[in-house]
């Protein structure tokens, strides 16, 4: 570990032992004051999201345009706190804390015994669903990306299976996957993020090209399992409401394109949440790339790309 890494995990956990004693009331406003200081300093990634913006939003004035800018920071900000705050919950305080809708969907696609893929992206408070799912719905598997900073990573993959959940990360990740559906789980899957690998497929988010991983489409393809969107709506006062939508069609089984009509289809209902509430995405990602060859910005809590290897198709 490098002594970056080490200053990283040290920094999050006084963070997280921190949170722990904040009143639930502070926790949003504390988490937006810290979006905010990205918002002024973070230079980099607050031009990367006023170009998205302004490209997804072409006739929206620059006056909105920049409050969706500055609302997407502060939303990570408070994302942030929030999630650590709901790591030191007990499971009924957590409970509490949340409203369900749309939970029967999630019933009658685990009936059909074929597992149940769960669609979403970084959009809304989704690390508080991933929480929240399983003391209500059961456990899902979530495919994730590997930090490099491996202290950290340990930090949050406990948080994330600390209510019964698995991660899966991207070594062997397709094999492990289908094992999960055929014995019936659930896996949880975001599908924003540019994919860099030669197996991803060019659907159009926000009428613009985006390369996406085709893993969900084919995996849903080859296993028959529901896949069911899912989005985590702020209530205000520390409270969430978590949406669940119908099971998403499958095109029909002659098409010729399957998997790419499969993966445009899951974008579209992501992209229905996000033009609704367009300051609860991760704008500050370059989700789109036909421009040019540039890398993502370095040195920000905001997820970067993935990069596909040989024969695996992912998520992150």
């Amino acid at each position: 570990m490098t002594i970056q890494q080490r200053v990283e995990y040290l920094a999050v956990r006084a963070l997280v032992a921190c949170v722990r004693f904040v009143p639930a009331s502070l926790v949003e406003p504390l988490g937006a004051l810290l979006g905010l200081i990205f918002y002024v300093f973070d230079r980099p990634h607050r031009r990367v999201a006023e170009r998205n913006v302004a490209a997804a939003f072409p006739t929206r004035s620059v006056g909105e345009r920049r409050q969706i800018v500055r609302g997407a920071f502060t939303h990570f900000g408070r994302l942030l706190f929030a999630l650590l705050k709901f790591s030191t919950l007990t499971p009924e305080a957590l409970l509490s804390r949340v409203e369900f809708a749309g939970e029967e969907w999630v019933r009658l696609a685990h009936a059909k015994g074929k597992g149940v893929l769960f669609v979403t992206g970084h959009f809304g408070f989704w690390e508080i669903q991933a929480l929240a799912h399983p003391l209500r719905l059961g456990p899902m598997a979530v495919l994730a990306r590997l930090l490099d900073n491996r202290a950290l990573n340990a930090l949050l993959e406990d948080m994330r299976t600390r209510t019964g959940n698995s991660v899966v990360y991207r070594q062997g990740a397709m094999r492990r996957v289908i094992r999960l559906l055929q014995a019936g789980q659930g896996v949880g899957i975001l599908i924003d993020q540019h994919i860099l690998s030669r197996e991803a497929v060019q659907v159009s988010f926000f009428d613009r090209p985006a390369a996406t991983t085709p893993a969900v489409a084919a995996l849903a393809l080859r296993t028959g399992a529901p896949v069911v969107p899912l989005f985590a709506l702020p209530l205000g006062g520390l409270r969430y409401r978590l949406v669940y939508e119908p099971p998403v069609d499958p095109p029909p089984a002659a098409s010729p394109d399957a998997v790419v009509e499969f993966t445009q289809r899951c974008t579209d209902v992501l992209e229905m949440y996000v033009r609704r509430h367009p300051d609860l995405w991760l704008w500050m990602h370059r989700r789109w790339r036909e421009d040019d060859g540039s890398a993502e910005p370095d040195g920000s809590m905001f997820p970067a790309g993935e990069r596909g290897e040989r024969g695996e198709r992912e998520g992150g």
